[in-house]
């Protein structure tokens, strides 16, 4: 198998009757407006702070002045109002053990007990969370707020001293999102989705926009030839495990930056198709064959949603048929034989009549 930022559309030979036609995985659906109901056993973990298990992890727990990468949302208890969502953001959040900001401790305490991929809902009393004060600019907490949080821990580097993102030079940051690339496109290889996602994500932990933005020239080039084939590969993943809106978000993202990445609008209109959205698909697919034109795949891919879309017009053909009433052909025909009874009967009864009239 190919690494998943090398492979070229050619090489990408799934088709979308196989992917349209697949089980989609059944996953825990709620609203993300609101925390997730969890049933597992209530850990405490410190004075103020509980942590129920949603998802578990592997490996190691990070240990003080580690850099940790993670996901979250956060409500306040009582209201239950979100007022952070990472995930909306896009944006992994960096902590560093032992070095968090106050207003976190709580968060932080949960994180340490967590490992690579694992998923919690903790519960964070005022006095680890916002204070007695609260926040009234962003986020917006009241005093004496207790919290709740939705966590995925992504993972975490071992560092020294807590040396963060901030402190390294745009070549270290570079390099180490590359390794962290490297080191997904291995566990793709093996088909270790989550793994690799893990991987993918925590490299692009370093390719923040608040870094990205102060780029330009080759350095904007070194760190988009890490970047991009890393939202590439998370579309990948999300294809092959049948999340097809997250794969949709990642292309997305590249093609924002690079509009004619054959990649990303390939991959976009695989998912597009095994969502339905066949048209907005096949808008996709034409745009890769005129960048690509020698390439026979998208072709074929081209043909399977022709077909797709010519099955589903027999079926709603089938399923409507009769729905409002029968074809014009078909009533003129029944009226034919209306008029040919009516002629019918009135000849016998003239018949009738006239045998009266000689009768008498």
């Amino acid at each position: 198998m190919a690494l998943p930022d090398t492979d070229t559309v050619e090489e990408d030979t799934s088709s979308i009757e196989e992917v349209a036609s697949a089980k989609r995985v059944a996953e825990a659906v709620h609203d993300d407006d609101l925390p997730p109901k969890v049933d597992s056993e209530v850990e405490t973990l410190a004075e103020g702070v509980t942590k129920q298990l949603i998802k578990e992890g592997h490996g190691a727990t990070p240990a003080k002045h580690s850099t940790c990468f993670l996901h979250y949302r956060a409500w306040i208890t009582n209201t239950l109002h979100k007022f952070n969502d990472t995930w909306q953001e896009q944006q992994p959040l960096e902590l560093v053990l032992g070095h968090e900001k106050p207003v976190l401790r709580g968060l932080a305490l949960g994180i340490a007990s967590m490992k690579a991929g694992e998923r919690a809902l903790l519960r964070v009393g005022w006095q680890l969370g916002y204070g007695e004060e609260g926040s009234f600019s962003f986020p917006n907490v009241p005093p004496r707020a207790d919290l709740i949080y939705e966590v995925e821990f992504i993972g975490f580097e071992e560092a020294k001293e807590g040396r963060s993102r901030a402190e390294m030079t745009v070549e270290e940051r570079i390099e180490a999102a590359d390794r962290r690339k490297v080191d997904g496109n291995e566990a793709f290889k093996e088909d270790k989705l989550e793994v690799a996602m893990q991987q993918y994500e925590m490299a692009l932990a370093y390719m923040g926009d608040d870094f990205m933005f102060q780029l330009f020239g080759k350095y904007k080039d070194m760190a988009n030839a890490v970047k991009h084939p890393c939202h590439l590969n998370m579309a990948a993943c999300f294809l092959k495990l049948q999340r097809y809106n997250e794969a949709i978000i990642q292309c997305n993202v590249v093609l924002a930056e690079e509009e004619n990445n054959v990649k990303a609008l390939f991959r976009r209109g695989k998912a597009r198709v095994a969502l339905g959205q066949t048209e907005e698909a096949k808008e996709d697919f034409k745009k890769v064959r005129r960048l690509s034109p020698e390439d026979k795949t998208v072709v074929r891919e081209l043909r399977l949603v022709a077909e797709q879309d010519k099955q589903l017009y027999e079926k709603q053909k089938e399923l409507y048929k009769g729905l409002f009433g029968p074809p014009p052909t078909e009533m003129k025909s029944q009226k034919k034989w209306y008029a040919m009874i009516w002629q019918w009967f009135k000849s016998i009864f003239k018949v009738l009549q006239f045998s009266r009239r000689k009768s008498d």
